[in-house]
């Protein structure tokens, strides 16, 4: 993204070497006329319609309707083309991929690449699917920690926003997770560079510190966060290392490494020490703390394996 600053300032050039332009007439085809709706939980731009599609050279997709608020000045299509150009540079191999939109009289498109196990909220709570097993668990966490990294930290300037729960962490056929739902909060290049908003930046990044760790302690009990901080009450308690085994969700049938499960549990407590985060507090630990911490116990356990 080290030309991102540069292009920002074209404007809105309709220019998108990224994306491919689907006509209107094709999205119809490819979504069945718009029946092939999917259900809400999950799909990217989350509150939006989004549809099942088969284009004619054989890409299967999701498609998400936008709302058309189109202004006679023409900065609603500017502002549409700018959200284009950002999306299209995200290159991460566990962020939901735009693949094209199309830019019809009364509608706007997006086209992103088809998750088929859906979202990690099904994985986890539908009782007809067969239960994720433990190491897909961990590397979910890893994988969504780094994906974090590169939204937060490395993207220039950071002017993408994601909310993150089970519902927007998306599954592809390999269970490999992939983020979605990534809006974008800024286009204007003179304030991402302003100071204000770098304060704002640093507050979304303790804020999502703690939903990780939400995310961390879902997908280790199975249970869902719901509204009232049980499970954050739970790992902020002084003795919740005796009772770790015992909140270990039962689909896993017992089948996990209780150093992981310790791990993982630690991460957890760290990230959700600091609820005020949201509000402008420091969190305890960083994302790319929680992301070297992680991935080098991935390797170290692929080590042991491999000498096993």
């Amino acid at each position: 993204m080290g030309c991102l600053r540069r292009r920002l300032c074209l404007g809105g050039t309709r220019t998108l070497p990224f994306l491919r332009r689907f006509s209107p007439k094709e999205i119809e085809a490819a979504t069945r006329g718009f029946t092939a709706v999917l259900e809400p939980a999950g799909p990217p731009r989350g509150a939006a319609t989004a549809y099942r599609a088969r284009f004619a050279g054989g890409l299967v997709a999701t498609v998400v309707r936008r709302a058309d608020r189109r202004r006679g000045d023409g900065s609603s299509t500017a502002a549409f083309y700018l959200e284009l150009q950002l999306l299209a540079r995200l290159n991460h191999r566990h962020v939901v991929r735009l693949r094209g939109f199309a830019d019809g009289r009364h509608a706007r498109f997006l086209v992103f690449d088809h998750m088929e196990n859906r979202s990690l909220k099904e994985c986890l709570h539908d009782p007809l699917r067969t239960p994720l097993d433990w190491r897909t668990r961990l590397q979910v966490a890893v994988d969504i920690a780094a994906a974090l990294e590169y939204l937060y930290y490395h993207c220039d300037p950071p002017v993408f926003h994601v909310s993150l729960n089970s519902g927007n962490v998306l599954m592809d056929a390999n269970f490999v997770a992939k983020l979605s739902d990534v809006g974008v909060i800024c286009n204007d290049i003179k304030l991402a560079t302003t100071d204000s908003f770098q304060d704002q930046v640093a507050q979304r990044r303790a804020g999502l510190v703690f939903q990780y760790g939400v995310l961390v302690l879902e997908l280790v009990t199975g249970q869902s966060p719901g509204g009232d901080g049980e499970l954050v009450s739970w790992v902020q308690e002084p003795g919740f290392a005796g009772s770790m085994h015992r909140m270990v969700d039962a689909d896993l049938g017992g089948v996990y490494d209780a150093r992981e499960l310790r791990d993982l549990v630690i991460v957890a407590r760290l990230c959700t020490r600091q609820r005020h985060g949201e509000d402008g507090g420091d969190a305890a630990v960083s994302i790319p703390q929680i992301v070297r911490y992680l991935q080098g116990k991935v390797e170290r356990l692929r080590c042991e394996t491999r000498c096993a």
